[in-house]
Parts: C-alpha cells; sequence; structure tokens
C-alpha cells in the first residue's frame, strides 16, 4: 500500500469513523516501514492543521466538494505547505488518487494543488492558524483557565513532538540526545527508539518527560507497598520498582497489561501485575503509597496524538468524571493511614485536575500535601499556587515543550 493511501486510510478512520489514530494505524495492511511512518506523518499533520488547510482550500474552491476529494486535497496540501514534499511528487499522487473517482475531480486537484504549491507558504499569512486549528470548545475551555497562554499551547500542538526517555540510573545517553532539567533524554522527532544502542538492554524506556514527574513526586522510599492504578503501558510502574518499592501494578485491560508485562521484561524489572477493576479491588495490606494516573480526556497529550483534539467533545469531560472519582475513592480506601496518593491526569480540563481534588478533598479522610518548590525545582513554572503540579505543552518552548499533566499529593488522615 502507498503511504498517500494509507493516510487517507487514517484520516477517514479518524474522522469519519471516529477511531484513534494509534489504533487506526495497528489496523493498516503490512507496509514497508518508511511508508508506514511516512502515512503516519502526513495524517498527523492534516489532523494537527486541519482548519488551516481548509481555508487554504477554500480560496480555490468553488461550490461542495466531495468528502473522498476534499481528503485527498487535504493530504496533497499537508505535503506541499508543512512536509517539504516536492510538488510534482505531492500533485502528482493526488492527481492519482482522486482519478480513481473520476477524470473530473482529477483535473480539479491538480488545478487546486499547482496553484497552492505556486502560492506556496504565503498563503498562510493572514490566517490566525493556532485559533483556527483549535477546536472551538477546547479553545474557550484553555482561554477560561490559561488566559493568552492559551495561543503558545495551541502553537505547541502545530507541531511534531520529539522522543523522550526516563533512563535507568548510569545508563549513557545516545549520540544525539539532550538531557532535560528534569533528566529525561530527548531525541528528534521521528528517532526509532528500537534502533538505539541500549534499548534491547533495557536502559531506558519511552516516557515524556511530563509523564515522568507524578512517580518521582510519590516520593517512594525502598521497601514500601505501593499500588500504581491504571499501570499500562508501565512506564510509571518500571519509575516505581527502580525506586526500591513493592509494587503491584493494576490495569482492567488485561492486553494492555500483557504489555506492560513484556515492557517490564525488557527493563529487566519486576513487579505483581494484575488485570482488575481498580475501583473494587482491594491490597491484601493497606499500601504505603498509590499512584493513580486516572483515565482521562488526554487532552495534554495533542502534540503526540492530535486525533485527541478531533475525537473529545465537551461532554467527554463530564462523562469520564464518576469514574474519576471511583477511582479517587478506592485509591483512598487502598492506603494505610498516613499514606501518600498521588492523582494525575494527562488533561489540560481544570474540570478533570484540581477541581477533582477539591472534591475528593470534601469527601475523602484526605489532606493536600503540597510539592514543594524544591521537588519542582527543574520546572518552577509549573508548580500552582496550591502546590500542585500543572505542566502545558508551551513550556519549555526552546527545548519543544512537553506534555500537559496535573498531578497532586495527598495524605490520608483519619484524625
Amino acid at each position: 500500500m502507498d503511504a498517500r493511501d494509507a493516510a487517507l486510510l487514517l484520516l477517514e478512520s479518524v474522522l469519519e469513523k471516529h477511531r484513534r489514530l494509534e489504533t487506526s494505524l495497528d489496523a493498516l495492511p503490512a507496509m514497508e516501514p518508511r511508508d508506514r511512518g511516512f502515512a503516519h506523518l502526513i495524517a498527523a499533520t492534516v489532523l494537527r492543521r486541519l482548519s488551516t488547510l481548509d481555508a487554504v482550500l477554500d480560496q480555490h474552491l468553488r461550490g461542495s466538494t466531495p468528502a473522498p476529494i476534499r481528503q485527498v486535497l487535504r493530504v496533497g496540501a499537508a505535503q506541499l505547505l508543512f512536509l517539504g514534499t516536492a510538488p510534482h511528487a505531492a500533485v502528482g499522487t493526488a492527481v492519482a488518487l482522486a482519478r480513481r473517482t473520476s477524470e473530473a475531480h482529477a483535473r480539479l486537484v491538480n488545478a487546486v494543488l499547482r496553484r497552492i504549491a505556486q502560492g506556496g507558504t504565503g498563503l498562510l499569512a493572514g490566517l490566525d492558524a493556532p485559533r483556527l486549528d483549535t477546536p472551538d470548545w477546547l479553545w474557550t475551555a484553555w482561554w477560561n483557565a490559561y488566559g493568552q497562554a492559551t495561543y503558545d499551547i495551541a502553537n505547541a500542538h502545530r507541531n511534531e513532538a520529539p522522543l523522550d526517555l526516563t533512563p535507568k540510573p548510569h545508563a549513557v545517553p545516545p549520540v544525539g540526545a539532550t538531557v532535560l532539567p528534569t533528566g529525561s533524554w530527548r531525541l528528534p522527532a521521528g528517532t526509532l527508539v528500537t534502533n538505539l544502542p541500549g534499548f534491547a538492554e533495557g536502559d531506558f524506556w519511552v516516557q515524556d518527560a511530563a509523564a515522568a514527574l507524578p512517580a518521582r513526586l510519590l516520593g517512594v522510599r525502598p521497601g514500601e507497598r505501593v499500588v500504581d492504578l491504571c499501570a499500562a503501558p508501565g512506564g510509571k510502574t518500571a519509575q516505581l520498582c527502580l525506586a526500591g518499592a513493592e509494587v503491584t501494578a493494576i490495569d482492567r485491560d488485561a492486553a494492555r497489561v500483557r504489555v506492560m508485562e513484556g515492557n517490564l521484561s525488557r527493563l529487566r524489572l519486576s513487579a505483581h501485575l494484575l488485570a482488575a477493576d481498580a475501583t473494587t479491588w482491594r491490597p491484601g495490606q493497606p499500601a504505603d503509597a498509590v499512584l493513580l494516573d486516572a483515565p482521562c480526556t488526554a487532552t495534554g497529550t495533542i502534540r503526540r496524538h492530535p486525533d485527541v483534539a478531533r475525537l473529545k467533545q465537551t461532554r467527554d469531560v463530564t462523562a469520564i468524571a464518576p469514574l474519576q472519582e471511583s477511582l479517587l475513592d478506592a485509591a483512598c480506601a487502598m492506603l494505610r493511614p498516613g499514606g501518600r496518593l498521588v492523582y494525575a491526569v494527562c488533561s489540560l480540563q481544570p474540570e478533570e485536575g484540581f477541581a477533582r481534588v477539591a472534591a475528593a478533598l470534601q469527601r475523602l479522610p484526605l489532606r493536600l500535601d503540597p510539592f514543594t518548590a524544591d521537588e519542582l525545582a527543574a520546572v518552577p513554572q509549573a508548580r500552582t499556587p496550591e502546590g500542585c503540579l500543572r505542566t502545558l505543552p508551551s513550556h519549555w518552548p526552546e527545548l519543544g515543550g512537553m506534555d500537559g499533566f496535573f498531578a497532586a499529593r495527598m495524605i490520608r488522615d483519619d484524625a
């Protein structure tokens, strides 16, 4: 299968069938890795720049365009405006795709894309691209929460995220890696992790720099009994194991637990893994600490998963709140008196962050344990007035940003 054919299938899957991009990518027929990677890049670029692409295309279109031809035009325009594809290749392959529908559509695609190739990036002048490419419900929510920083967040989402790795102690960074202030390693976007020296030996694993913070902020000590809820694919579990904890890692999805087992095996780390419903499961002995990286809308990961912006809606924020509350209730019940709980979500929506924590503090025997300035010295801009963690994709702009994460630490206080 050609990369452009595959890109069209991916876009149809996400935009029309409302399936996740990664799931759709896994469902593609067998392809050469290079073609598969290019298909993913094209589709992700279209999703990131969707409304900007449509604004440019609409300058050259009259009347309605059939959905399949619109997708072909988006694929061609994305290559011309953002991916640096040679015009003859971008236009020629798009025309061939359109010809499958009709010769008239092929002529339309040829004419429109040739005009875009001639105009080049000058066609983007005057467009408010960050605003255009952010769905209205997200823009409104972020503007209310973050104000002018919403533009910086939206700009961060328009670029492909780099590859971040969490290393084991004493592992040597690969050539070309940047060591971030938090200790994570960063390599350019598109780096194939399995080709890096040390991968097979289990020296590191893929984990965004922001995603590596909640487990560290749990403050685990050797020998402590720690429960990791919603744990797959296991990056945070690996961190807890390396800290010397006796870790029980739980995920509701048995297939994801098997993935976690494979990941920990490569890392030569051991934890007690369970496929179970965390809202009802209880440990044999109360835990010293619980890490809850709760299911959420994942709007903090749009840099890496641009389909999130196209698949999620306001109703999803409301719909997932009862599960987040049930998991917080369960996590508290697992703790011994004085035990620690870190609640985290990879979401930028305030309703999934401090709002959930504030409600938990009202109904549960928990008190907030603020993160200190020293604990967040590597990311001081991420410390909220309440002493919680709030990273934004616009943080570290000179280094390539980070995922949007919220985390809060609480202590079980039965007094």
